[in-house]
């Protein structure tokens, strides 16, 4: 795959910012439903790195899933996930990565 170009994703329609990293000042992206029908590659990477995250939450108690060996498990957050001491113990990617998934939740 040729190397992606954050401005033209965005012109694309494929990415949207997300805001502004607290500690970092990054700006951070997200991206959008366009992504599975125009990049299926990144999409399927994206993917994988989504339900990777899921099962290192749940392995360390962020998460609670129900009929996990389903395609479709239901996820819930669990009380840790709210816990600052809990969250402080997280390094950032790993704590933005569950801002993200707190914000898929609530709009579910």
């Amino acid at each position: 795959m040729d190397e992606l170009n954050i401005e033209q994703l965005i012109l694309d329609g494929i990415l949207e910012v997300a805001g502004i990293d607290s500690e970092s000042g990054e700006m951070l992206y997200n991206f959008t439903p366009d992504l599975q029908e125009k990049i299926p590659a990144l999409y399927k990477a994206h993917t994988e790195w989504v339900h990777q995250e899921i099962m290192f939450f749940w392995e360390h108690g962020f998460l609670n899933m129900n009929n996990i060996f389903t395609n479709n498990p239901t996820v819930h957050l669990s009380a840790k996930a709210f816990d600052d001491e809990a969250l402080s113990k997280l390094d950032p990617d790993k704590r933005f990565a569950l801002e993200q998934i707190k914000h898929i939740l609530k709009m579910i």
